[in-house]
């Protein structure tokens, strides 16, 4: 029983430490705007997935996603353009437009992901998106799975209800 007792210090730090870590990530993923600030957390930190890194990424895709929705794109769109002269609504051309931009960009987190081209000879290389420190150096932790997860960091909170339906 006493041998037991001795090791209760450390995993009460242990366990502290992991504490707050939990504490310090979930702050950050809410100043970001994770919707599940918490579960994004405890993920990275039970898990080992680096999902602070898998949320910015994602959220850098929905910017640009979300840009087609501003009707003052469509004058840089000649086809919209059209569009718009042949009787259009601005809302039905930017919708088709974020459809458009939103499945062009699942196809690229889907191809980053997928690690590799299936049609490539057996030597070919593949690719990987892995974490890097701010310093630039790699943590070692692949940023995948990002298709997973691409609806559910929609910036509306719709999950693309808005647009693909």
């Amino acid at each position: 029983m006493a041998e037991r007792l001795r090791g209760l210090p450390e995993i009460l730090r242990g366990m502290a430490e992991t504490n707050a870590r939990l504490a310090a990530l979930t702050e950050r993923m809410a100043a970001l705007g994770a919707d599940d600030p918490e579960g994004w957390a405890r993920s990275e930190i039970n898990e080992n997935i680096p999902q602070q890194a898998r949320y910015l990424v994602l959220r850098r895709v929905w910017e640009d996603i979300v840009a087609w929705r501003e009707p003052e794109v469509l004058g840089r769109v000649p086809p919209a353009a059209r569009l718009l002269a042949e009787g259009a609504s601005p809302a039905t051309v930017t919708t088709a437009l974020m459809t458009a931009a939103y499945e062009a960009a699942f196809a690229v987190v889907s191809i980053v992901d997928e690690g590799c081209d299936p049609e490539a000879p057996d030597d070919a290389p593949g690719w990987a998106l892995v974490e890097v420190d701010p310093g630039g150096r790699p943590t070692g932790r692949d940023v995948g799975g990002l298709h997973e997860d691409l609806l559910g960091t929609d910036p509306s909170g719709q999950e693309g209800r808005d647009f693909l339906s």
